[in-house]
C-alpha cells in the first residue's frame, strides 16, 4: 500500500510540475531527484507484495507438462535463491545507508536531500522481499503451494 501511495504521490506532482511549467514556465523545484527517489521507493514498495502474492512473472515453457510436485519443487528452488539475494541486497543497502548517513551522502539536484533514509527503507522492502520468498520456499517445498 505504501508504494502505491507513494507512486501516486509522484505522478500527482509530475502532473503538477508539467502543469506549472506550461502555465507559468516555472516547474516545481527539485522534481526531477523527488520522481527518482519517490519512483525508486515505489518499485522497492511493491516487491514483496508482488513476492507474497506469487504475482511475479513466471517462465514455464518447459515445466508445464511435469508434475505438480515437481513444478512445486523448481519454483520452491527458485524461491529459495530470490529470497536468498533479496537479504543479501537488504543487508548490503543497510550498509550502505549507515554509510550515507555518515558521510552526509545527498541528491545530485538541486534540493540536495539526504539519501540515507530511502536507503534504509529501500533495505527494509527487501528484507521483507526476502522473507516473502522464503515464506514462499517453504511451503512449495512441503507441496502446499
Amino acid at each position: 500500500m505504501a508504494g502505491g501511495a507513494v507512486l501516486l504521490a509522484v505522478a500527482f506532482m509530475v502532473a503538477a510540475s508539467v502543469l506549472m511549467r506550461w502555465l507559468f514556465d516555472r516547474p516545481i523545484t527539485g522534481d526531477v531527484e523527488m520522481v527518482q527517489v519517490g519512483g525508486g521507493l515505489a518499485v522497492l514498495g511493491f516487491l514483496a507484495y508482488g513476492t507474497l502474492m506469487r504475482a511475479n512473472i513466471f517462465v514455464d515453457s518447459f515445466t508445464t507438462r511435469l508434475p505438480l510436485r515437481v513444478n512445486q519443487a523448481i519454483d520452491g528452488f527458485w524461491n529459495l535463491i530470490w529470497g536468498i539475494v533479496a537479504l543479501v541486497l537488504a543487508e548490503r543497502m543497510a550498509v550502505g545507508a549507515m554509510e550515507a548517513l555518515g558521510n552526509g551522502s545527498t541528491t545530485m539536484g538541486l534540493l540536495g536531500i539526504p539519501i540515507w533514509w530511502a536507503i534504509g527503507i529501500g533495505a527494509l522492502c527487501f528484507a521483507a522481499t526476502g522473507l516473502a520468498a522464503l515464506y514462499w520456499t517453504g511451503r512449495l517445498l512441503r507441496g502446499r503451494g
